[in-house]
């Protein structure tokens, strides 16, 4: 998988970019058993991907809550990466109509999950939280990486249930995600968090996060 995934980014010309395996069930019969197709497919998708223009990661993004709930972590394992995400679509059309580019999905206790595509952390009295994986957040790549970095820099990570409540009341708060990476959050439902501008700690990680995943200048 490693060499065909290194031979897809040398055909593409891409050094520094996106890349996405996608795992099929194959070509089989119509229906929804899977032990009719015999043999999977796998595709390779390498290429540039810029989810967000570039004076977000300076100014900051604002964001909104939605109604459209997070799915059921029973019915679909949130630890699972796929490509099951009507759920999210319907959320994002929700926060285009608010006339923002991302929104805050609750579960359904009424507890943060996720944003469509993203993970969510806020900073609280030099604390880093994010959401845990049973109130329907994505084991992201990225938002473990982190939190890994975050303990480099002294940083503890907890996962407790958040509310909007605490979101609002956060002194900082950020998004993580395999193509957005690390984006600054600075109002929620018109409120403003922290300073209202792109916190301290935040721009601390982004740095450790650039530097982690800067590319060499070896050949591929």
């Amino acid at each position: 998988m490693s060499r065909a995934v290194v031979e897809t980014c040398r055909k593409n010309k891409i050094r520094d970019g996106y890349i996405r395996l996608v795992v099929t069930r194959g070509v089989g019969t119509l229906g929804l058993n899977p032990i009719r197709c015999r043999r999977p497919s796998v595709i390779i998708i390498a290429d540039k991907i810029a989810l967000y223009d570039e004076s977000v990661y300076a100014k900051g993004m604002t964001l909104i809550t939605v109604p459209t709930t997070r799915n059921l972590h029973n019915a679909v394992n949130p630890a699972i990466k796929s490509l099951n995400y009507l759920n999210n679509i319907l959320a994002k059309i929700e926060a285009n109509n608010g006339g923002c580019e991302e929104a805050i999905m609750l579960n359904s206790e009424g507890y943060v999950a996720e944003c469509t595509g993203d993970n969510l952390f806020i900073l609280k009295g030099g604390h880093l939280q994010t959401p845990p994986l049973s109130a329907g957040a994505l084991y992201g790549i990225t938002r473990q990486t982190v939190i890994d970095l975050a303990a480099e820099a002294g940083v503890k990570t907890s996962e407790p249930n958040l509310t909007r409540y605490d979101v609002y009341n956060a002194d900082e708060c950020f998004l993580t995600g395999t193509a957005a990476e690390i984006v600054p959050v600075v109002k929620v439902d018109g409120r403003v968090i922290g300073t209202g501008r792109p916190g301290r700690k935040t721009r601390e990680l982004m740095k450790r996060f650039h530097a982690l995943t800067k590319v060499s200048g070896e050949p591929i």
